[in-house]
């Protein structure tokens, strides 16, 4: 059973291009399993700052191979520029190192234009997309309108296609939103050049894990998003398009349950969101712009402010059943210090009364109260501690309390942004 898989417990940003980063060292390979380039995962290796939005974190450890799977949307002009900056930071992005499924989708110009069309059509109703087009290439891909990456082996093919889907979107875009249409020629080079570029690094990607797998080697699955913006598990339509729990890894990468044998989920000592939706503990008030200032609480794709608050344990333990999650680990940490008291939401107050389950109904999740438990502050900075004994008693009561309220050990925790800014229990 030698497969990892590692999830977002909250809303997304909970940091698990740093843990991603963390796992890569214990690990043989390393797969994105779902989403596009609407995740962005933040590696910082010393003075060198990674920001990842398609290929899979571990790229900086030499050593391993790294897979884009096939429940992936890709924007191949995207692909290729995150290609170049490793590049030119000195990384090897090799085909040898690197492989794409033939059957993830790709991202076009006609969807990102129709994710923008929708949104502003929506208007204060509106989901709070990053607008990459990743909503309308997954509709596509269930209407079986899309196009497979595995069109880039045949750059003339796969332009004509793009180009054929650029076209018929343009009758949505003038006849249902009344927006100029979008100019067909203006990026086919790009794409002719992008196709050229990737088609080497198509493989049969469900082989190449399987491979791994047989001869013993440690695979380590990345996921986008959060469990809660799961599009079956979140609180829909505010969710996102494709499965960022644990299923989504069997699904996207092809593999059996069996397999897995350590399902690790990251969470921030308190919460964030970005984009519309409810967030029962948002902080409307200084608490929330501290959190957000201290935090550095600002989206790495869309440098959108967050949303913050304090950790709420019922959704918290919702993503823990969910996913069969063997162990978590709280980011984040530091921000918490200097202040004088905490709060976790343990229980929500409902107009059927108390609950300390996670309601599934939408419009109810965003009119709960929260019922919060108070927990002592601590002043001490923490982020050159490296011992779980060092932290302060207070910090340590914390911890342990979420482990409490979660039912899942913590085994690491962050003080700080740096790579060595770890306490692994």
């Amino acid at each position: 059973m030698p497969v990892t898989v590692l999830i977002g417990a909250q809303w997304g940003d909970e940091g698990k291009g740093r843990v991603a980063d963390w796992l890569a060292e214990q690990s043989d390979a390393m797969a994105r399993y779902a989403g596009g380039d609407n995740a962005g995962h933040t590696v910082r290796v010393g003075a060198r700052r990674f920001g990842l939005h398609l290929v899979p974190s571990g790229i900086i450890h030499p050593h391993l191979t790294c897979i884009l799977g096939s429940a992936m949307v890709i924007n191949p002009l995207r692909l290729v520029e995150e290609l170049d900056m490793l590049v030119g930071q000195g990384v090897d992005v090799s085909s040898t190192r690197i492989h794409i499924s033939p059957r993830a989708h790709v991202i076009t110009p006609a969807h990102i234009a129709l994710d923008g069309a929708s949104e502003r059509a929506l208007g204060s109703g509106s989901i709070g997309t990053t607008q990459r087009g990743i909503g309308p290439a997954y509709s596509a891909k269930a209407e079986r309108t899309g196009i497979l990456t595995g069109m880039m082996a045949d750059p003339d093919a796969f332009v004509d296609a793009v180009r054929a889907q650029i076209e018929q979107a343009n009758r949505v875009l003038v006849d249902i939103y009344g927006l100029e249409p979008i100019d067909a020629e203006d990026s086919m080079a790009q794409y002719y050049e992008a196709a050229q570029r990737l088609a080497p690094y198509l493989h049969n990607t469900t082989e190449v894990v399987h491979a791994l797998l047989d001869a013993g080697k440690r695979l380590l699955c990345e996921g986008a998003q959060g469990t809660l913006l799961d599009i079956d598990h979140g609180h829909y339509p505010f969710v996102t398009s494709s499965s960022a729990t644990v299923g989504g890894a069997i699904t996207g990468l092809g593999f059996g349950p069996q397999e897995v044998d350590r399902v690790v989920a990251v969470s921030k000592a308190y919460c964030t969101r970005v984009g519309n939706g409810p967030f029962p503990t948002e902080l409307d008030d200084e608490v929330g712009q501290r959190l957000r200032e201290v935090g550095s609480e600002y989206g790495t794709t869309t440098g959108r402010p967050r949303r913050c608050g304090w950790l709420d344990a019922v959704a918290l333990r919702y993503a823990v059943r969910v996913n069969g999650v063997t162990e978590l680990v709280l980011t984040k940490l530091d921000v918490l210090s200097g202040m004088d008291t905490l709060h976790i939401a343990t229980a929500y107050d409902t107009p059927q009364g108390r609950v300390t389950t996670l309601p599934l109904d939408t419009a109810a999740t965003d009119e709960v109260v929260p019922v919060y438990e108070t927990l002592p502050g601590w002043q001490t900075e923490i982020t050159r501690l490296r011992r779980f004994r060092d932290l302060p008693t207070n910090a340590q009561r914390y911890v342990e309390r979420v482990e409490a309220l979660a039912g899942a050990p913590v085994s690491v925790i962050s003080v700080g942004p740096e790579r060595e800014q770890a306490i692994v229990r």
